[in-house]
Formats: C-alpha cells, sequence, structure tokens
C-alpha cells in the first residue's frame, strides 16, 4: 500500500502534464479578457496575454514573441477593432487559421455608444439604434437572472437616451469601427461604440460563457472542465457585482472626474456619474480652454474627486486642480494586480475601494 501513494502521484502527474499538453494555444488581447479566459482554462492550460498592462492598447508594438504567440494561437479572443484596430490586420497576417472570439461585437455583448459631449455632462448621446433588442442577451444560457439590473434599467442612471433595446444589430452604419479607431482623433460626431465593455461584469458574465463554448469546440475532452469554471467563475461575479452595487449606492450623487472616458459601462452598471474627463481622447493633453471648463465644471457640480489612471502621466492634475479636489485612482485595466484568473475580479473590487475612499464624505 505504501507504493501506492507515488505510483498515482506519478499517475496523476502524467495526466495533468498531458492535459497541458494538450490544450488549446489561446491568445487574448488586455489582461482583464486574459484573466477571465484563465479562470475558464484553470485546470487545463494557461492562456498568453498579448498586450502588456503598463502599454496603451489603442496603438501598440508587438514583441517578437508576442506575434509568435499570435502566429501559433489556436484561439484569439479579444474585444476587437474598437479597442485595438491595429489588431486587424495582426489577426489576419498571424493567426488566420486560429478561431477568433470577437467580444465587443458578440451578441450577448451589451454595448453602449460612445459619448458625444467630451464633458457627457447632460448624458445626450444622439444615437436612435433602434430594434437592438438586448434584454435578451443570451444570458439566460449562463444560469444568470439579471432582471434586476439589465441595461434597459440604466435610464436611473442618467442613460435614458441610449437603452439597450435601442441597439440596432450592431450595425452602427452612421458610427463605423473606423471612425473610432484608436481613440486618437474621437470624432465625437459619430463616436463608435465604447470599446471598455470588460468594465461592465454583467459582459464578463456571458463572455464565461463564450469563451467555454469556443473553447470545448476546439479542445472537446476538457469541455466539462471549462463548462463548469464557466459556471462557477459567474457565479462569483454575481455576487461580487451584487456587493459592488451594495457598496457605491450611496454614492450615486458624488460626481467625479475621470481621466479619459474609459468607465460609462462601470458607471451604467453600478448608478455612479463621472461629471466630465479631463483627457478628450487616450492620449490627448487637455488645453487650457478645456482646463477652464472642467474647473467651472467642478465648482458648479460640487465635484467631490478627480480619478488618476496608474498608465497615464497625470502629474498635470494636482497642479491645475490643486486642494479643490482628492485625487484617487482607478485602474480599469489591471495593472496593479497580478495576471491571471484573480486579476478581474480584483481589478472590479479595486475600482470600487477606489471610489467608495475618494467619493464619501470626510468626517
Amino acid at each position: 500500500m505504501r507504493l501506492a501513494s507515488p505510483v498515482l502521484a506519478a499517475l496523476c502527474l502524467a495526466i495533468t502534464g498531458a492535459a497541458h499538453a494538450d490544450a488549446p494555444r489561446v491568445v487574448a488581447d488586455i489582461a482583464p479578457v486574459q484573466s477571465l479566459v484563465a479562470r475558464v482554462m484553470d485546470g487545463a492550460g494557461e492562456p498568453e496575454l498579448l498586450i502588456r498592462p503598463d502599454a496603451s492598447p489603442h496603438a501598440y508594438a508587438m514583441r517578437p514573441s508576442e506575434a509568435r504567440a499570435l502566429e501559433q494561437a489556436d484561439l484569439v479572443v479579444w474585444m476587437g477593432p474598437g479597442l485595438t484596430p491595429w489588431m486587424t490586420d495582426a489577426i489576419q497576417t498571424l493567426a488566420g487559421d486560429a478561431a477568433h472570439l470577437t467580444l465587443l461585437t458578440a451578441p450577448e455583448t451589451l454595448v453602449l455608444p460612445g459619448r458625444i459631449d467630451p464633458r457627457f455632462a447632460a448624458h445626450d448621446h444622439g444615437h436612435d439604434h433602434a430594434g437592438h433588442d438586448h434584454d435578451k442577451a443570451a444570458h439566460s444560457d449562463h444560469d444568470h437572472d439579471h432582471d434586476d439590473h439589465k441595461h434597459d434599467d440604466h435610464a436611473g442612471h442618467g442613460h435614458d437616451d441610449h437603452k439597450h433595446d435601442d441597439h440596432a444589430g450592431h450595425d452602427h452604419d452612421d458610427h463605423k469601427h473606423e471612425d473610432h479607431a484608436g481613440h486618437d482623433t474621437h470624432d465625437h460626431a459619430h463616436a463608435g461604440p465604447d470599446a471598455h465593455a470588460w468594465l461592465d461584469p454583467v459582459n464578463a458574465v456571458a463572455w464565461l460563457g463564450l469563451i467555454a463554448r469556443d473553447l470545448s469546440a476546439i479542445d472537446p475532452d476538457n469541455a466539462d472542465l471549462y463548462a463548469a469554471n464557466a459556471k462557477a467563475a459567474q457565479a462569483e461575479l454575481t455576487a461580487l457585482s451584487d456587493q459592488i452595487a451594495v457598496d457605491l449606492a450611496p454614492l450615486a450623487d458624488r460626481p467625479f472626474l475621470v481621466f479619459h472616458d474609459a468607465y460609462q459601462y462601470f458607471e451604467a452598471r453600478f448608478g455612479v456619474t463621472a461629471a466630465g474627463a479631463v483627457s478628450i481622447s487616450d492620449a490627448s493633453e487637455p488645453g487650457p480652454a478645456r482646463l477652464a471648463d472642467l474647473r467651472a465644471l467642478v465648482s458648479e457640480q460640487d465635484v467631490a474627486c478627480i480619478f488618476a489612471e496608474p498608465q497615464f502621466n497625470t502629474a498635470i492634475l494636482a497642479s491645475v486642480f490643486g486642494d479643490a479636489l482628492r485625487i484617487g485612482q482607478l485602474d480599469p485595466i489591471g495593472i496593479d494586480h497580478a495576471a491571471g484568473p484573480g486579476l478581474y475580479p480584483a481589478m472590479l473590487r479595486g475600482m470600487a475601494d477606489a471610489m467608495t475612499e475618494c467619493l464619501s464624505p470626510q468626517g
């Protein structure tokens, strides 16, 4: 009997090694997406991360090792060209034979249009996407009932003009992805879909099911593992989302500024309100006129806090706003968290905690 343990251990190691060896080679574009894929693949393999969290995804020069990973991929999971326009050609050139899961255009994804007003104080987007019934966003396939916080309930969050049942078929003929590419120009008259859709955990819940589905198609031997991992992760994220909603509910009437307009999905899901963004695009420096407008906005709306970001040089915030605002930090891409299955929930929890700390009234 004493010989059984080493023999069984060796057998288990061999089985585990075989599972890792046979797992699909998966590449994910950004750290939050890689985290979701890693959660589904846990026990079978580990996906590659294409874009380092400390770099902007909008314009990125791949390292040779990253290009090689893309070339060897069986499955590429990415947000889509609205976030990483350069990846379209890279995927076609290097991963043309791989399966592709484009999250932003998946029918299950709840999509918000980009905000036209760079201050977005009025939340008037001027979009009419008739016919897109996002209330039926296939979440029933994922064992979740989100009736209590569907996106068509976001009217109470100041999003009356872009309910999700108005998003027609993702067709967006009037504001194609090319108009949104790179966020560098940000033609606000034709702002395409807001590409930061991972900041709504309801989307992440749907994506976990899609990731499990596509992995199972490539690797049917591990289909049961992928399905079980996805179901467990969906339950975890739903519980976390419900808790964050409770935590942030007292802060609904506390407007804040952000460094760039990346948080619309988080705001809509949890009922918090960004009054404006310092930077019109994801990379541009604000001019004197814009800074003057923002200072006036701070006074008019009694803005309590401004949020910097770890991946941008935000030293300008202290010099412009001085002691008028508290300065917090939001990490929407997961720079401050270890890569892997735990990054996505830790990122959400970290953002909620940062808002609570900066927006709560000071005693």
